[in-house]
């Protein structure tokens, strides 16, 4: 496995425990809006690291490979939803007295993030693998 997908995954491992923690938090709590931005923060250097560095190989794999276009473009509209509902539930609960809601945003939210997670390892993961042996 290559040294970004390790720490990719690795990456992931923190952000769903990081999540995992949350739902056993009083989001409210200082101690629970510490969590949520450090969640938060987690995430977004994640994306980063992501678009900065596996995306763009995928991609110039893509200008020679429909098969791998249709498949970036499918996550990209997905990854899309997904950030405009992660960005409203970090913007939403980051609100000191923001409880109301909370268990079914985060419900949607961590099953969101977790099948992603799944999906990104299994398939845009293995082709940059296949790509960078």
């Amino acid at each position: 496995m290559s040294k970004l997908i390790d720490e990719l995954k690795r990456e992931h491992a923190v952000i769903v425990d990081g999540l995992a923690q949350l739902m056993n938090t009083v989001i409210s709590s200082k101690e629970g809006q510490q969590l949520l931005l450090n969640v938060k923060q987690s995430l977004l250097a994640h994306l980063k690291k992501e678009d900065g560095q596996l995306y763009p190989v995928l991609n110039k794999a893509a200008e020679k490979d429909s098969a791998l276009k249709q498949t970036l473009d499918h996550f990209a509209r997905d990854m899309a939803e997904i950030s405009e509902a992660a960005i409203a539930f970090f913007d939403k609960y980051s609100r000191v007295g923001a409880d109301i809601g909370f268990p079914a945003d985060f419900g949607r939210l961590y099953a969101a993030l977790k099948i992603r997670v799944h999906r990104e390892e299994d398939v845009i993961y293995a082709k940059h693998e296949r790509l960078n042996p």
